[in-house]
């Protein structure tokens, strides 16, 4: 196969070669985008405008929404364009992108996750300490951490992936994902960017231990509450971060979690697309249906736009 470093495009994976198709996954993705994109501004919006939510759980929460936004915004757009205009292909600038900013959203969403876990067990199991705690630098200083780790993360899978030489620019997946890739590699340089890739897998499977270890003292601590009414409440606050946490470690898992082949199976890439666009779309409303702060604050911004379309209504009569 020939040397293809030079090569200045990848043509990434159509879902369809019948127009038709295309046209329905178009709609289909569009959908699936707008609903992941206003669930989470609704929630940054609500986070941001209501001063009794400027808590350190809610501000952990407005980063997770906000890295869920730009986590679906690397990839799904670039599908639409591609079902819309029926061109797969992609640059190489564009690729190098793809890959850098979805290792980063992605892990630093992941530290999110897990900081939020963090916040609970201290709130639950050491209430006297929270305010000492987890004061607003502290909170601030670990997102900044999570963010610059993200990065330094991302820098390095895509400096190792794209330092290989590629025999090939078709990539079999619908966006540019790194173990596609590896397989257009011409040398064993990949081996490294791959052993990196198994490295990271068990630093995130040590850090989903953490994660249920510290749900396990969260729920001992719960049970021994004597009210009914406080457990239901700090059962409230734990388990949509406990079912976000689950929803993002299982797609992933059934995303990547299998045996490399040469080629990629339909389900291969339906595993790619539900990690990729579910969790981004559904945090939102894990959140909100299980929240009662989130949904009061939801109603109030409700209220606040009503109102502020009936006083705009009423001057432009005048």
């Amino acid at each position: 196969m020939n040397n293809r470093t030079s090569t200045s495009t990848f043509l990434l994976l159509q879902f369809s070669s019948i127009r038709g198709l295309q046209i329905l996954n178009f709609f289909v993705f569009l959908v699936l985008y707008l609903i992941a994109l206003a669930g989470n501004l609704i929630i940054i919006l609500a986070i941001a405008v209501d001063h009794r939510l400027h808590t350190p759980m809610y501000f952990f929460l407005l980063n997770l929404a906000t890295l869920d936004l730009g986590a679906i915004s690397v990839t799904v757009p670039k599908s639409i364009a591609i079902s819309a205009m029926n061109d797969t292909s992609i640059s190489f600038a564009g690729c190098v992108a793809q890959v850098f900013f979805c290792f980063f959203f992605l892990s630093s969403d992941f530290i999110v996750l897990i900081i939020m876990a963090h916040d609970r067990n201290v709130a639950i199991c050491n209430p006297l300490q929270y305010e000492r705690i987890m004061h607003k630098r502290a909170c601030l200083h670990m997102v900044a951490i999570g963010w610059i780790v993200s990065l330094a993360y991302a820098t390095l899978h895509t400096c190792g992936t794209f330092a290989i030489t590629f025999c090939s620019n078709i990539v079999d997946q619908y966006y540019c994902e790194i173990p596609q890739l590896l397989k257009l590699s011409c040398s064993d340089i990949y081996l490294a960017e791959a052993g990196l890739l198994v490295l990271s897998c068990a630093v995130g499977l040590g850090c989903f231990i953490f994660i249920i270890r510290t749900y396990v003292q969260i729920f001992a601590t719960v049970l021994r509450i004597p009210s009914v009414h406080g457990q239901k409440k700090a059962f409230s606050t734990c388990i949509p971060h406990l079912t976000v946490v689950s929803l993002f470690m299982f797609s992933a898992l059934f995303a990547y979690a299998k045996p490399v082949t040469n080629t990629s199976s339909n389900l291969d890439i339906a595993f790619a697309m539900i990690y990729a666009t579910v969790p981004p779309m559904l945090n939102p409303f894990i959140y909100s249906m299980r929240n009662k702060e989130i949904k009061n604050a939801l109603c109030r911004l409700l209220d606040v736009v009503l109102s502020s379309k009936a006083m705009l209504r009423c001057i432009l009569q005048e």
